[in-house]
């Protein structure tokens, strides 16, 4: 009976979370209520409070459930002895371009982060996961830059910090520029291709 009650709590707390993910991609997530979340979700607004506090927690949530092979992809301690962590840095972002582009999930999620979504005092607990989730992505991709400072593959004038950071840019940049107009371009070998050059700047410190 308890393995049961179990799997019943994680089928009601993924009904709430399939509502509030498309809720908030089409309406936004400050016209969203919990109440109608409850609502489209066919449950008591009951039910939804003792998932979730607040839309903070959705928005969380909703990004554990969509990011986590991604997160897995991360989690992977292989970049100190990868003798091509350029490749790998790249084979992660295609993975991650490929899933925003191809699955709905994914790409619900990130057009409500992107789109739909005025951080405010109701999402701070959401904006503090972020926060905090940005700096390990920024603490990873960081091992793999000194890794290629390592085995020759960028130079060591490198600034590690700064080229993080505008790599980080320069694909959230694609991403949202993607989501407000999916038909423009494909956003896999665009943000590839868009990766590729950048890095090609990055190697030019050799010579210079």
């Amino acid at each position: 009976m308890a393995r049961k009650t179990k799997e019943e709590a994680l089928a009601t707390r993924n009904q709430l979370l399939d509502a509030a993910e498309k809720l908030f991609s089409t309406q936004g997530v400050a016209r969203t209520s919990l109440h109608e979340i409850a609502e489209i979700a066919g449950l008591t607004r009951g039910a939804i409070y003792w998932h979730f506090d607040n839309k903070g927690d959705l928005l969380t949530a909703l990004w554990e459930r969509a990011a986590a092979p991604l997160r897995a992809l991360f989690d992977q301690d292989c970049v100190e002895s990868a003798d091509d962590p350029l490749g790998r840095l790249r084979m992660l972002a295609s993975f991650k371009a490929r899933h925003i582009e191809h699955d709905p999930r994914v790409r619900a999620v990130m057009t409500i982060l992107m789109l739909r979504c005025e951080f405010s005092e109701e999402t701070r607990t959401a904006t503090e996961y972020f926060a905090h989730e940005r700096e390990y992505a920024y603490a990873r991709v960081s091992e793999v830059f000194k890794r290629a400072v390592e085995v020759g593959q960028l130079p060591a004038s490198v600034n590690i910090e700064q080229a993080v950071i505008s790599l980080f840019c320069f694909i959230d940049g694609i991403v949202f520029h993607w989501l407000t107009d999916p038909e423009r371009f494909p956003l896999s070998p665009t943000a590839l291709n868009a990766i590729d050059a950048y890095l090609a700047g990055l190697r030019t410190k050799v010579d210079t």
